[in-house]
């Protein structure tokens, strides 16, 4: 894409007059702010992640950050010119590096599909519930084969023995003695080792190492973000969502009037949700049901949408005035998905940790929206959030508000409630297939 990029400047396609000064080594220079900038933006949108993403994803990833990096070349070199120069060649080189990226990504696959194949892994788990993880590996079989699940009961010396047929072992939901018994096993003899954290793994995976000593120390982050970090993640919120508003402030009016059009009902909905700190706050979407739609049960086609609604739910545009509430300061552009007050009672009353997430203020996107989907449980999206807190800085909000922009197009994030992992179902079709 840099050598595409050298080859606009070595035709001169730009107007001698604009950039007269770097059509001699210049260029050299400006091929290689390019290359940098494409490295790093398709990086932070996992664009690089050949054989771990589907080819889609890494496919779209990458054509998210060549739009990225050259709308930001196109505005660049604006600048230099001092005037908006003709858009024609950056558009011409657009096409051709996303017919660069299309051949790349599929003779990379190609090359990962023919050389490699998926670990034969057995599955060790602690309850029946977290056998659940092995219908989630399955839809990748190109990367994963859980081909044997056992439980720890079995005992260490028969699992340790069963090791020898496989390339590696998931260890899921086991009690933390047993666990560090097989994690060293595995460390001592190179094996291939999937562990599905606890929160005090995860809460331990954001600690920073401390060498003043001979002893190993590791300082636990309980605060949330420090001070600095939370001016830094506050300008980025105001001036993001500012630009965004004013960019999309005519697809807004164009949302409002046709709403008002439909019933002549209010424009917004309004719901009380909990951010920082346990307060609670009116977010804000466009309406898509009927006024009283929390009166009227839910039906298998929801008849309480709204025709408008139905539109602006597939594109995810009901989620925009949510702009005005992260610049009024309830919210963030990445966080902890806010959760209604109900829903937040219910979920700490059984999981004590689910209050953990309030260390921060909560967001449109984040870690949970990204990774998880509709139907992941209350325990994995608090690890998925705590991850994000742990790990915060600010060059992981910039990816993750670019990660934001591929999942909006993946079906799968949108998966409802209505799918049911059948446990017994899944040991029982696994020890019958041992049996035979």
């Amino acid at each position: 894409m840099a050598v595409a990029y050298y080859f606009v400047w070595k035709y001169k396609i730009f107007d001698k007059e604009y950039f007269y000064p770097f059509l001699g080594r210049g260029k050299y220079v400006l091929m290689g702010i390019y290359f940098l900038m494409m490295l790093v933006i398709i990086h932070l949108c996992e664009g690089f992640k050949y054989g771990y993403l589907r080819i889609a994803d890494v496919l779209f990833s990458q054509w998210i950050g060549i739009f990225i990096v050259n709308t930001i070349t196109y505005l660049q070199l604006c600048l230099m010119a001092n005037i908006l120069i003709p858009a024609g060649p950056l558009l011409w080189l657009t096409l051709g590096d996303f017919g660069i990226s299309l051949i790349c990504v599929y003779l990379f696959f190609a090359i990962y599909d023919r050389h490699a194949r998926a670990s034969k892994l057995l599955m060790v788990y602690g309850n029946k519930e977290s056998v659940g993880l092995k219908v989630k590996m399955d839809t990748r079989s190109d990367s994963y084969n859980v081909s044997k699940i056992v439980s720890i009961c079995e005992g260490m010396d028969a699992i340790f023995e069963m090791l020898k047929d496989y390339d590696g072992i998931v260890i899921s939901d086991v009690s933390a003695k047993e666990r560090n018994d097989l994690l060293k096993y595995c460390f001592m003899h190179d094996i291939t080792t999937y562990i599905t954290p606890k929160i005090s793994d995860v809460i331990i995976g954001g600690g920073e190492g401390i060498h003043q000593f001979d002893t190993p120390l590791v300082h636990i982050n309980t605060i949330g973000l420090t001070p600095e970090q939370e001016i830094v993640k506050r300008f980025f919120d105001v001036v993001l969502c500012t630009v965004a508003a004013v960019v999309f402030s005519p697809l807004m009016l164009i949302i409002a009037i046709a709403i008002k059009l439909e019933d002549h009902g209010p424009v917004f909905y309004k719901q009380a949700r909990v951010t920082k700190d346990g307060k609670i706050f009116d977010i804000l979407k466009f309406r898509s049901m009927v006024e009283d739609a929390d009166q009227r049960p839910a039906t298998d086609d929801d008849d309480r949408i709204t025709k408008v609604g139905h539109v602006i739910r597939a594109t995810r545009v009901d989620e925009l005035p949510q702009l005005f509430n992260i610049i009024k300061g309830d919210m963030s552009i990445v966080g902890p998905r806010p959760e209604r007050t109900e829903h937040v009672e219910k979920y700490t009353a059984a999981i004590p940790e689910f209050e953990f997430r309030s260390k921060v203020k909560g967001g449109l996107t984040g870690y949970a929206q990204i990774y998880g989907k509709y139907n992941t449980s209350a325990y994995d999206k608090i690890k998925l959030d705590l991850m994000y807190i742990e790990k915060y800085s600010f060059l992981l909000d910039i990816k993750l508000v670019l990660m934001t922009i591929r999942i909006l197009f993946k079906k799968e994030s949108t998966e409802g409630f209505d799918k049911v992992v059948d446990v017994d179902k899944i040991l029982s079709s696994i020890e019958s297939r041992d049996n035979d």
